[in-house]
């Protein structure tokens, strides 16, 4: 029989978990390992950035998360990570900072791997991938634009794009096949 305990219950929860502090990761379970495939010391000890596809995509992530860890001290979305061999995927990240006057001074995250719900078949640039993630959890392109800090005509700029690359007709259809894959 094993023991169940707090340690346990960590290795073993059947999604990824991290500790953080100052967006470094402190320690990892299992399943976080096995979703990017990346052995202990590729993650633990290291930033956060390394499961991002672009430096940029780490750094404009981190500040949004900021802003909304500072309101209520928790943040959640889904959004294109990176694996330790490349290979890029959706994934729902949800966390809570510790300390909401300091949000980046510690904090849990979980991580759930969306690829099997949601394939990433078209190649999107760094900031397609973020419109598309906020396209998803249904914000307009003047909320979009707020949180990237660019216009809301930038954003649908964007959008069109998204748009003829996935061959979609409206906003909802585009919405419709980035959840579809």
């Amino acid at each position: 029989m094993i023991d169940l305990d707090y340690r346990t219950a960590f290795d073993l929860a059947p999604i990824g978990l991290v500790l953080s502090r100052h967006r470094l990761m402190l320690d990892c379970n299992r399943q976080l390992l096995a979703m990017f495939g990346a052995q202990p010391d590729q993650l633990i000890g290291q930033s956060f950035e390394v499961m991002y596809p672009t430096p940029a995509e780490y750094q404009r992530t981190g500040e949004r998360i900021l802003a909304s860890l500072g309101r209520d001290g928790r943040y959640a979305d889904d959004r294109v990570m990176k694996r330790a061999n490349g290979e890029l995927f959706w994934c729902h990240v949800s966390g809570r900072a510790l300390d909401a006057n300091d949000p980046h001074a510690a904090g849990i995250w979980s991580f759930e791997d969306l690829s099997a719900k949601r394939v990433l078949k078209v190649d999107f640039t760094p900031r397609e991938r973020e419109i598309a993630a906020l396209l998803v959890e249904g914000d307009t392109s003047k909320q979009i634009g707020k949180k990237l800090d660019i216009s809301p005509r930038t954003v649908d700029v964007y959008r069109a794009r998204l748009m003829r690359k996935l061959g979609a007709g409206s906003t909802p259809e585009l919405v419709h096949r980035l959840l579809a894959g």
